[in-house]
């Protein structure tokens, strides 16, 4: 996944990131339990989509809209995780960093 799938790498930066920081911030038990959640719903809908695009390709190699809206269903699932987990990061993140920029 990570060498066919640009998004699959866009993640795997992301979650480096968000592992390193809140590394560096300390983060508490329950706080990582949020993003570690977080983090695995992302991946599994993305690994999920990818199987579906991939079946979807071979069932279908030619368009057909019904499968297009598969695609597009998959990929918003993937899209909404994404979200919730920067919501999440915002929650969990967001006092720690404006504390310590002092704000």
């Amino acid at each position: 996944m990570l060498r066919s799938e640009e998004n699959a790498r866009l993640h795997a930066i992301a979650t480096f990131g968000v592992v390193a920081l809140g590394l560096a911030l300390g983060l508490s038990r329950l706080e990582w339990l949020a993003i570690v959640l977080s983090v695995g719903l992302v991946w599994s809908l993305e690994a999920a989509n990818t199987a579906l695009e991939a079946l979807c390709d071979v069932v279908s190699p030619e368009r057909d809209p019904r499968i297009a809206k598969a695609k597009d269903v998959a990929a918003g699932a993937v899209l909404l995780a994404a979200i919730t987990a920067l919501g999440v990061a915002a929650l969990v993140f967001g006092p720690r960093l404006l504390d310590a920029i002092g704000a």
